[in-house]
């Protein structure tokens, strides 16, 4: 049997698509990689989508569908779901306690629990590995279980996702500082989480973690006012921001407001340029007069 793979979002390595694909390799079948024109020489196709907004046009009934893009209910079978993969990305936990109104995870998957551990994802050659987990400080003893692996293993973990700064302690941040790791990320989705930043942010650098990345969630329920508060706050304390614009299939785009968004972000994710200059010194830059023009 002939069994073909498609991926809406290639750039994403797709946990589920890969278990599929390990299975059926295991059932002697020839797997591969396709597209939607590419389709008609295979038996089985698994379309997988993360992002509702994806564009779904040239996908069929006859695809065999699956993800939060599509929806939240359809799931693997259990056999092909309890496969483990070693290939230096997944998930440890799943689920979350928070109920963000932006995020499905919850919804999804429920409350918090444990899924496995480091050394079911690593390949015991790789010196990094990419967390997936949604929101590990809410199982300190997991985490701190996760982190022996790593020190024991000599492997950089990549939280991927971010750590809920509200969960931050003394005690998990000494075991941040234990490990090798890539640059912290957390989120400041709100300017009412202010207080909340200011000391996960205060505890880090009293500790030697001096700069971390924060996510700012832009384009959800906040106005561009509050969007610059934060940026610029994270600034005045040598953080590193990168604006995540909010983007759900369905939702009615007003055009000037996504331009505006799209230069926030010109400016703050290009990490030398938030750091080398001001929002104000970035408008009147010559190259951004379009820019500025939208702000008028």
């Amino acid at each position: 049997m002939r069994i073909g793979l498609l991926n809406l979002e290639p750039h994403y390595t797709n946990i589920a698509l890969e278990k599929l694909r390990k299975y059926h390799l295991g059932q002697g079948c020839i797997v591969e990689d396709c597209s939607p024109i590419e389709s008609n020489g295979f038996d089985i196709v698994y379309c997988s989508s993360i992002f509702d907004f994806t564009s779904k046009k040239y996908i069929t009934p006859d695809f065999i569908r699956g993800g939060t893009g599509f929806n939240l209910t359809t799931t693997l079978p259990q056999e092909i779901d309890n496969i483990t993969l070693q290939i230096n990305r997944g998930f440890t936990t799943r689920g979350c306690i928070r109920n963000c109104k932006f995020c499905v995870v919850p919804q999804k998957e429920g409350g918090i629990r444990a899924v496995g551990d480091l050394l079911e994802i690593w390949d015991t050659k790789a010196k990094e590995v990419v967390l997936y987990d949604n929101n590990i400080l809410a199982m300190p003893e997991h985490f701190a279980y996760i982190c022996s692996q790593a020190r024991e293993n000599k492997i950089c973990i990549d939280f991927n996702q971010g750590l809920d700064h509200r969960l931050l302690t003394q005690e998990v941040v000494d075991i941040l500082k234990s490990i090798s790791h890539h640059e912290y990320r957390f989120a400041f989705d709100h300017p009412s989480l202010v207080k909340t930043v200011d000391r996960a942010i205060g505890l880090l650098q009293a500790n030697g973690i001096n700069r971390c990345s924060w996510y700012v969630l832009v384009g959800f329920d906040t106005t561009l006012d509050e969007d610059l508060f934060r940026l610029n706050y994270l600034r005045d304390r040598n953080q590193i921001a990168f604006v995540q614009r909010y983007r759900k299939d369905g939702v009615k785009v007003d055009i000037k407001k996504q331009r505006q968004l799209t230069a926030l972000a010109r400016w703050a994710n290009q990490h030398h340029i938030y750091r080398g200059m001001t929002w104000e010194q970035f408008l009147k830059h010559p190259e951004n007069k379009g820019y500025a023009q939208l702000f008028c």
